[in-house]
């Protein structure tokens, strides 16, 4: 029985695929051990959305060589897709494999097995590499359980049109390709089968859902993206049995209109948590980014969602120290910031990426400007934070448990709210996979709320 270690880097798309993979090689009888453990095959499944991911990339296929030079040295994903030609020059490297190609890990895998036995003086690097931007197909993958109990990231899309100026991610993985209804609903019931209570759905743009379908090629500036389709999926999700929860990875501002808004908050299981993606407070500076939007239509979508969902959590991504911007510019993006108002903010130092368009952009901001600019931010996100959970103190909610953590010296059972909301609460019994009613109580670590319970849970693992 040959032992396969496994590393993941980058993104939920990324964990997802690397599930199926994990799954797909459990299936054919191998061995998972831990990444720190000789091995007989290392996998790698690569992020190359900054410099600083390929260089972690790199580290981690040397380090996997290292542990067992006679492994087999898989490297996969998006660091392989883009930078074909550097991974095949690196003998740490074995087999390399990109994007649309992971579905075939196992076959490729045992074909180069075969060939490197017998050809066992020669040295051997196996290849499959597409060009990613000429493909239509949306990779086939289906999963039936992942490494949390209780929650499910399901991927329903992949590639993205929009070239923000920072990003390589379009080359990485294409065109918008999105999954048929057909197949997600087959994975969902899967998974409701099998205990999960929560789907998370996500996708490299998740807000790009149907447009292939529609045939539209991409969406302009100031139009809003077709929701129909993503909305729909959503609905039909929602009569799955056993499916209690149902929440959305990162969204495109342009995505929620009035109907959109509206639909989805018609649907009880429907999460009233939202990643809409700022990046920049400063329009001057969404233009530099490409971004296609203004402040003024951000704000209008988190008005829309307040409108139609009772103090719904809005989360954001922010880059600082974008090349040109100026302390005029960064301080527009903090006035926004606290006039929007976040449950919690990803704070991020624009890293510089070789290929994209703000690599070549003058006006590089020095690292101790993007330093102090952060650690402004990273203050003002923890203040909202906490001004966001003391502002639902005794009030009623519905929580999730995943698992049982010890804090202080006492065993708690932690969950998470329809918001996400992270709570605590002393009970003997392994609450993991139950819905409780409550109300949340103040607790003394931060970041966290205690949750009372009213003794009942809504549903449970029978129903």
């Amino acid at each position: 029985m040959k032992k396969v270690a496994l590393h993941n880097l980058g993104c939920k798309v990324n964990g997802y695929e690397m599930d199926v993979m994990q799954q797909r090689l459990e299936e054919k009888g191998y061995k998972i051990v831990p990444f720190d453990k000789k091995a007989d095959i290392y996998i790698i499944n690569t992020c190359t959305v900054t410099n600083i991911a390929d260089r972690k990339s790199r580290q981690m296929l040397h380090r996997a060589k290292k542990l067992n030079p006679q492994a087999v040295v898989v490297a996969v994903g998006c660091y392989v897709q883009t930078g074909k030609e550097e991974a095949l020059k690196d003998m740490s490297i074995d087999l390399a494999i990109g994007n649309n190609k992971k579905k075939d890990l196992i076959p490729l895998l045992e074909e180069y097995m075969a060939q490197r036995e017998s050809d066992r003086n020669k040295t051997l690097q196996g290849k499959s590499v597409i060009d990613i931007n000429a493909t239509n197909e949306y990779e086939d993958m289906q999963l039936a359980r992942t490494g949390e109990h209780t929650r499910a990231f399901i991927k329903i899309q992949d590639g993205c049109n929009q070239f923000c100026s920072y990003c390589i991610i379009p080359y990485a993985r294409g065109r918008v390709r999105s999954r048929s209804e057909e197949e997600i609903l087959k994975e969902v019931k899967t998974l409701a089968a099998n205990g999960y209570r929560e789907v998370v759905l996500t996708g490299i743009h998740l807000s790009s859902y149907g447009l292939d379908f529609a045939g539209i090629k991409n969406v302009g500036e100031g139009e809003a993206f077709p929701h129909e389709r993503l909305l729909t999926l959503i609905e039909r999700i929602h009569e799955v049995k056993g499916i209690e929860r149902i929440r959305l990875g990162s969204l495109e501002p342009r995505i929620i209109t009035k109907e959109f808004a509206e639909g989805i908050s018609r649907l009880p299981k429907f999460c009233p948590h939202f990643h809409l993606s700022l990046q920049s407070g400063c329009d001057a500076v969404l233009k530099r980014m490409n971004r296609k939007y203004t402040t003024e239509e951000y704000y209008n979508g988190v008005c829309l969602l307040r409108e139609y969902f009772d103090n719904p959590a809005i989360t954001t991504d922010v880059i600082v120290g974008f090349p040109g911007e100026t302390e005029e510019e960064f301080e527009q993006t903090v006035h926004f910031l606290e006039k929007t108002g976040f449950y919690e903010m990803h704070v991020f130092k624009y890293s510089r990426r070789k290929g994209t368009v703000a690599d070549a952009m003058k006006d590089q901001i020095p690292e101790e400007i993007k330093t102090k600019r952060s650690n402004e931010l990273l203050l003002l996100d923890q203040k909202m934070s906490e001004e966001y959970r003391k502002a639902h103190i005794h009030k009623q909610a519905s929580v999730l448990f995943e698992e049982e953590k010890e804090i202080n010296g006492k065993v708690y059972q932690i969950g998470h709210s329809m918001e996400y909301i992270k709570v605590v609460t002393e009970n003997a019994d392994n609450l993991s996979g139950k819905i409780l009613t409550g109300s949340y109580k103040e607790f003394s670590e931060p970041g966290m709320l205690s949750f009372v319970t009213d003794n009942q849970s809504l549903r449970d693992r029978d129903c």
